[in-house]
């Protein structure tokens, strides 16, 4: 599954990098990094089912693709499908 990235991006953070790690309880985490307008940038731990979320509001299959998304896709609902 593929999604074009919105083109308003570049007003806002976007994702630098987004890569699987392991939390301290044994599941997977999605940790990624946010690049500002500004060139600041901060990292964000999702748990799993956050990372999830993410993934399926991009429209991408694996971490990696989720590099130059807008940030706010993190904090948007999951649509009624399911991944």
């Amino acid at each position: 599954m593929k999604q074009s990235r919105d083109t308003n991006a570049a007003d806002g953070a976007v994702i630098e990098r987004a890569e699987i790690g392991g939390g301290h309880d044994g599941q997977a985490e999605l940790v990624v990094t946010l690049r500002f307008p500004g060139g600041g940038r901060s990292r964000v731990v999702l748990d799993t089912m956050a990372g999830m979320r993410l993934m399926h509001n991009c429209g991408v299959d694996h971490a990696a693709a989720l590099v130059g998304h807008p940030w706010h896709r993190i904090l948007e609902e999951k649509r009624s499908c399911s991944i």
